[in-house]
């Protein structure tokens, strides 16, 4: 017990020992080298860990899309072919529909083959089932051979082939996006003063035009409109305001990159693309309701906006500038790593750097023979003029 309160009341105090060793001087300036670059190249220069950064972006998007396209040889414009229709951060361009039209409620056979049956008792197993166009009664129509549904019919069969609206790829989408950086009170558009709204983005002639062509949009996103136009998917849009405030203000400008969102399941045989249905409501003059269903094979943009400011603190900078300090100290201890366990020497080393002292100091056996150590080995060492630092020569 008292071994263990004796070592609790002591004080450890730094040696300096000099090592004349071309190899591990070497390895300390390299190693001193490489954390300096570290700080000021990737810290400092790279990551501006000088700076104070917001986040926390406030940010606004309207869209508009034009074009005119046909589908069924029937003209499609805007109102046609975009849902909703609010203009916002997320919308759908629908590039191919199965539509069933005149659909009354009524009794009728379900086209969907899944509800093929024979008897009556075929059906019975199907009455709680949700994946029919209507609810079923339990009876078999044999003539068609499908069981018999209560709903909107005739039923919907999403079976049929059918062509995408082609003019898709030349539709436009306009993007207009305001943001805000709450700490440093910034607020930008992504539309100039002095921008004249007759251009197309492109990201190396025109990367600041927030007018896209749907077809430039896949193709930047790596995916085919032949592909996508048949079953529907959904592309990302990004949109990255990524400042550094210390520069002129008018250099804070958005870049746009291009994703499908959906990549993970566009090679699956249970769910792939993107759909969605929709009817339009009619009265027949005797007042019976009726409609026309129309399921929508779509693209859908999602508009991402994300956004990073920077601005000098002094705080920061001091933190990371102590830091940096307080790194280059870790040169040494590879050195010691490397002096204590393999180079030749290290018990010379270790019984230079490492040493005992009691408070009896004048009167202590310990430094005695430190003492007459140290006169043994004095003609192999030289001593450094410093105060208390040894020099330890070529033997390391």
């Amino acid at each position: 017990m008292f071994g263990w309160v004796a070592g609790f009341f002591t004080y450890e105090t730094t040696k300096s020992v000099v090592v004349k060793s071309w190899s591990v001087g070497i390895i300390n300036r390299v190693a001193q080298l490489l954390i300096i670059i570290y700080f000021v190249g990737w810290v400092f220069v790279h990551e501006k860990a000088y700076q104070v950064r917001d986040t926390g972006i406030e940010s606004a998007v309207m869209t508009k899309v034009k074009g005119f396209g046909f589908f069924n040889n029937n003209l499609m414009d805007v109102a046609d072919y975009v849902m909703p229709t609010q203009g916002a951060s997320v919308f759908c361009i629908i590039t191919a529909m199965v539509i069933t039209a005149n659909q009354t409620q009524r009794t009728c056979p379900e086209a969907d083959k899944n509800f093929n049956c024979s008897t009556d008792n075929d059906c019975e197993k199907y009455k709680s089932s949700n994946l029919a166009s209507g609810k079923i009664t339990g009876k078999c129509i044999t003539e068609a051979e499908r069981c018999e549904i209560l709903g909107w019919c005739p039923a919907e069969d999403d079976t049929q082939e059918i062509n995408p609206m082609k003019e898709v790829e030349n539709f436009t989408i306009f993007i207009k996006n305001s943001i805000r950086f709450p700490l440093f009170n910034v607020t930008r558009g992504n539309i100039g003063e002095n921008s004249y709204l007759k251009c197309l983005y492109n990201p190396i002639n025109n990367p600041d035009c927030p007018i896209f062509r749907v077809a430039d949009v896949l193709k930047y996103a790596g995916e085919d409109f032949n592909k996508i136009s048949q079953k529907g998917g959904e592309i990302g849009i990004n949109i990255a305001w990524m400042c550094n405030l210390d520069q002129d203000v008018e250099n804070c400008k958005p870049k746009y990159t291009f994703t499908r969102l959906d990549s993970a399941f566009k090679n699956s045989l249970a769910t792939k693309g993107y759909n969605f249905r929709f009817a339009k409501y009619f009265k027949s003059e005797d007042g019976k309701d009726y409609r026309t269903l129309h399921k929508a094979f779509a693209i859908r943009f999602d508009i991402l906006v994300s956004g990073n400011a920077g601005k000098f603190h002094l705080i920061p900078t001091v933190i990371n500038v102590v830091a940096a300090c307080t790194s280059v100290g870790l040169a040494t201890v590879l050195c010691d790593i490397i002096l204590l366990n393999f180079l030749k020497g290290a018990k010379q080393y270790k019984a230079k750097k490492f040493e005992e002292v009691s408070d009896s100091v004048s009167r202590s056996p310990s430094l005695d023979l430190h003492q007459g150590s140290q006169m043994t080995i004095k003609r192999e060492e030289k001593s450094s003029d410093d105060s208390g630092a040894y020099s330890i020569g070529h033997q390391v």
